[in-house]
């Protein structure tokens, strides 16, 4: 018997029970039947696909097109876990319309179930304009990765004291404004405990240390299949892109020698 469908309101309950939430990203279709099957909670159809699917060197490029379509290959899955589409750069920072109206491209096209976009209280008027048409809005604080030029590179937030009160200000302004979630990358551990035990809705921590309410982890980083750079907060809980080369140097050796396809493999 299929699971419930994960919701908004369940990941809201979860906060309350104190139960750990768990979401990782999906960019395909057999993945995402694969994660949900696993029982994941939520499914992010990141901008990261821009880098460990594409190959560019960060998200910034990615496009609405490239988002929808790959939402849209995670619901064909139709997964128990809630969707969540990443607003790529430049989709919802021009004004509160534009954000509107590109959230509810992920919602009938790309057929996700929330959105998540990247920034602080500065973005306080796109969240509202995008909840005020029934899409639950995930927020993201701390390495914004569409920042990443601000920044100088991919590095810890809220290390001194003025740092870590701006991203507690902006999480505070991201509820009022109504996320129903926020993920908190790269943020000192203790920080990120005090901003989940000050917050009414859920954190979900990516290098934010254990006390969030939930983790998130990009999904080829996990399995061991994006070998061009590992970060700090990633576990490998496999190493698949060995096994995929040795399987595919059996299948080319068998091709090779005449040995596939076989009797078994041909049809009479």
């Amino acid at each position: 018997m299929k699971a419930a469908k994960t919701t908004v309101p369940d990941i809201l309950q979860k906060k309350e029970r104190r139960e750990k939430i768990t979401m990782l990203t999906a960019y395909d279709f057999p993945m995402a039947s694969i994660l949900s099957k696993a029982g994941v909670d939520m499914l992010l159809v990141g901008d990261s696909a821009n880098m460990v699917f594409a190959g560019e060197p960060n998200s910034l490029t990615a496009t609405m097109d490239q988002m929808i379509y790959h939402s849209r290959a995670v619901s064909n899955a139709q997964p128990v876990s809630l969707i969540v589409g990443d607003m790529p750069f430049m989709s919802y920072q021009l004004s509160p319309e534009q954000a509107a109206e590109n959230a509810g491209r992920f919602i009938s096209q790309g057929r996700a179930e929330a959105v998540k976009l990247e920034g602080g209280g500065e973005f306080v008027k796109e969240i509202e304009a995008i909840s005020k048409c029934g899409i639950p809005v995930m927020g993201h604080l701390g390495l914004t990765p569409q920042s990443i030029h601000k920044f100088g590179g991919f590095k810890v937030q809220g290390r001194d004291e003025a740092a870590a009160k701006k991203l507690m200000d902006d999480a505070f302004a991201l509820q009022q404004a109504g996320c129903f979630s926020i993920v908190l990358e790269c943020v000192p551990a203790d920080l990120a405990g005090k901003m989940t035990e000050s917050l009414a809705i859920p954190t979900i921590g990516i290098g934010a240390g254990p006390d969030c309410d939930g983790q998130v982890l990009v999904t080829p980083d996990l399995l061991g299949l994006f070998e061009r750079f590992t970060p700090k907060f990633v576990k490998r809980y496999a190493s698949l892109a060995p096994l995929v080369e040795e399987a595919v140097k059996s299948y080319i050796e068998e091709v090779k020698a005449g040995k596939f396809p076989s009797e078994d493999h041909t049809y009479k």
